[in-house]
Formats: structure tokens, sequence, C-alpha cells
């Protein structure tokens, strides 16, 4: 293939670490959205057919599995060579994926795209292992899990990638495979988990902070569905993986130095808990749990960080939550959010502070990673499903009352760390309706 003959080009995909859940899943979507040949490459045949299967259901598409091939890696050349795009999925390790790429510059020439599903390696150390004339068809392409129902797509060119192979890519990602295409700059966790894991590893922090109050399911009800997510931030991390949390919040701590680096240090009870392999629900048992009594009773536990152990979910009754969630019932938008402005209960003033520091973070992170006004926008709504900040913004009335809100009920010391007019200053009106997000669930 002639790269720059256009993103309507690529025919055939070769998937390596396709029996992993990002690279069984992302084979799905190139086989379904994008009808292409897909080779499934694995460490061994009957992974390889194991994960062809998991690659259909992924999808919801049993018809596509005549479009996905088994393969392992004694055939790692010939699927190289036939293939117009090779995208990279091992596990997110530099030496995992290092080994990989040097396995590839053997095979590849300088009518492949060589594409890595990194969620935060460096773009170009990764593209510096190809000789000079492979590098610019090079680029990081990190898609949310599971890709099927967030259909961001996060696009990384590094210094050598050429921009017309770029464009293409992301016209291919758009058109083709129907994503929301983000590019942002080569920079730790790129934009979308930088945000994200900001948010949630701050509310673990509190959960800790909180443990007399509750600990954690006590944070997860003060930050609940209501304000803005499609599910609480410490479900969320158990969802994801308390390891994979921890890797992401490491390169954050060690590789960034903005006024929240602190933010990214994991509590010490979270860290041992991924010393002792409780991750979440691959584990069947993180922050949360579910027991089931020999006579089929199930129970909802959570770690209790005060005691440690596990107890039952507590059912909090906050009355902010109340006055909000019903007045969502009814869509009168404006008396919930003014019900937690004027609320301030210990509780409230968490909720309203995290709504406020979501909002502060994503326009600093923005501007030192996003590419356009509304990449953070972009990020958060179709990679996490939460609602983006501009959108916050409006829901809390706009820009002005915002911004006396933030002076408000912010710390000094974080005011005094960011430049708040001046982040105002760039904000638009978000292309997302907050209505989306806000939703009477607690």
């Amino acid at each position: 293939m002639d790269i720059n003959e256009g993103y309507n080009m690529i025919k055939t995909v070769t998937v390596i670490g396709a029996n992993g859940t990002m690279g069984c899943n992302v084979s799905g979507i190139f086989a379904s959205f994008g009808d292409a040949k897909v080779y499934m490459v694995c460490r061994s045949m009957e992974k390889a057919q194991k994960a062809v299967e998991r690659a259909a259901m992924s999808v919801r598409a049993d018809a596509i599995k005549e479009n996905l091939i088994p393969a392992d890696y004694s055939i790692l050349e010939r699927c190289v060579k036939e293939s117009d795009l090779i995208f990279e999925s091992v596990a997110e390790d530099l030496n995992a994926k290092l080994e990989v790429n040097y396995k590839l510059a053997k095979y590849v020439d300088e009518n492949k795209i060589i594409c890595t599903g990194t969620s935060g390696l460096s773009i170009k150390q990764l593209a510096e292992v190809f000789p000079e004339s492979i590098r610019q068809n090079y680029l990081g392409v990190h898609f949310y899990n599971p890709p099927y129902n967030l259909i961001l797509c996060e696009l990384i060119p590094s210094e050598y990638t050429d921009r017309s192979l770029f464009n293409n890519i992301r016209d291919y990602v758009t058109n083709t495979l129907h994503r929301t295409a983000v590019e942002v700059n080569d920079a730790p966790a790129f934009l979308g988990n930088r945000i994200g894991f900001q948010f949630i590893n701050e509310a673990l922090q509190y959960a800790e902070r909180y443990k007399d109050n509750g600990g954690i399911d006590y944070i997860d009800t003060i930050l609940g569905q209501f304000t803005g997510r499609s599910m609480a931030p410490l479900v969320t991390s158990d969802f994801v993986g308390l390891d994979v949390h921890k890797a992401i919040v490491d390169k954050l701590y060690e590789n960034t130095n903005d006024y929240a680096r602190d933010t990214f240090i994991m509590p010490e009870f979270a860290i041992n808990m991924v010393n002792n392999g409780l991750l979440g629900r691959k584990t069947k048992g993180g922050l949360y749990k579910l027991e089931v009594s020999k006579s089929g009773i199930k129970k909802r536990m959570v770690y209790d960080i005060a005691s440690n152990t596990y107890r039952e979910v507590i059912k909090y009754s906050f009355p902010f939550v109340d006055g909000m969630v019903n007045a969502f019932k009814v869509g009168d938008y404006n008396t919930a959010f003014k019900v937690l402005i004027n609320n301030h209960s210990i509780e409230a003033e968490i909720c309203i502070e995290f709504l406020l520091k979501y909002v502060v973070y994503s326009l600093n992170a923005n501007n030192l990673v996003g590419t356009s006004l509304h990449s953070a926008d972009d990020v958060m709504a179709t990679g996490f499903n939460w609602c983006p900040p501009l959108a916050v913004i409006q829901a809390l009335f706009g820009v002005e009352s915002f911004k006396s809100l933030a002076k408000e009920r912010l710390s000094n010391d974080l005011l005094n760390q960011i430049d708040l007019d001046m982040l105002l200053s760039k904000v638009g009106d978000s292309k997302y309706d907050y209505r989306r997000y806000f939703k009477a669930k607690r």
C-alpha cells in the first residue's frame, strides 16, 4: 500500500498481542468497522483461536470471524509483509514494547504504517527503534476500553511522524472506524488518563483521609453518578484494576511537575492491596467485592480502610444528594446545582470542590497536552463518559459564576499556583449537553 493513497486503502491489519483485552477488542473494531482482514498474533495458536472468539463477541458480530485470522509469532514476518497497518498491543511495559518493535524493524518497509496502542509511554522513544526512514510511519493510536462502547481514540504523533500519514490515519479512525479522533501531544498518560486518574486518585486519597467517615463507599456516594459520570470514581478504579491505576499514577508522578503532582501519590493502603493481589473486578476483590452465601444471597462488600477488613456497603443518606437527584428526576437542573452550591455540609463541600478542581485541572492539562480548545471535552466525554469540563462550567451557570465559585471554594494554596483568569479566558461553549451526564442516579 502507498501510505499516501488515503485512509480507505487499509485492507489488512496485524494486531500483535491480540489475546490481551485491548488487543482482542481492537481486532474486533478493525474487522467489523474497518472490514479488514486481521491477523491476530499471540504467543500460541491456542490463545489466538480463543482470541478470535472473544473479538467477535466484543463487537457483537459473529459474522466477522471470517475476517479474523489466528496467528502466532512463528508467522509474524508473513503477517507483517501482507499487512497495510501493524498495531502493537502487548503489555503496557516499555521493554515489552521495545522488544516487539525490534522484531518489527526487521520486517517493515516504508509502505507499512506502525501503531502502538500504549496508554501513555513515549511515542518518540518507541519510534527510535526503527530506522529513520520508518520512524515517520510510526504513531500512537490509543483506544479506550471497551472500544465498542467508548469511542475515543487519542492519536499521538512523535516529532518524526509524517504529517500526511497522520492525517490519513485520523481520517481512517474517524470515517471508517467511527471513533472520536483527538490529537494529543506525546506526554505522560496523554490527556484522557491524565485528567481522569488525577480525579480518581485524589478521590482515593480522600477515601483514606475520611476513612473514619466510611472511606471508599463514603467518597463514592459523594461523587456518584449524579455528579456527571457513568460510575463513581472508585468503582471505576476497581473496574480498570488497581494495578493499572497504580501504573498510570506512578508514571504521572514521576514524569509530570504541575501543581497537582502530589495528587498522583497512591495511598499506602491501596499499594498494599495491589501487592496482595486485591486488584478489583478481575480478581473478584479489590476496593469492592461481591460475596455470595451458600443460600445464594449476594452482598456487596467494600474494603474498610480504618479496620483493614471488608464490610457491607453502607447506603449513606446525604440531603444534598437527595435534593439533586430529585431535581434531576423532573429535569430541573438549575435547582439541582443550586442545592449543591447552597448546601454547606462536609459532603456537599467535597462534591463541589471536586467538580471545580476537575474543571481547573482539565483546562490546565489541555493547555499542556491538548491541541484544540475542545480536546479535554472530547476525551472525557467519549473516553470516560464523564460530563466534560466545558459543559460542567455551563452547568454551574457559566464562566463568571464558575470563577466566583472557584475563588470562594478552592484553597488559597491551589489558587496561588494557577492563573484562574487565564485558564478561563480561553474557554468556549461545549459541544456536549451537560444534561446527558448528570443523571438522577446515586
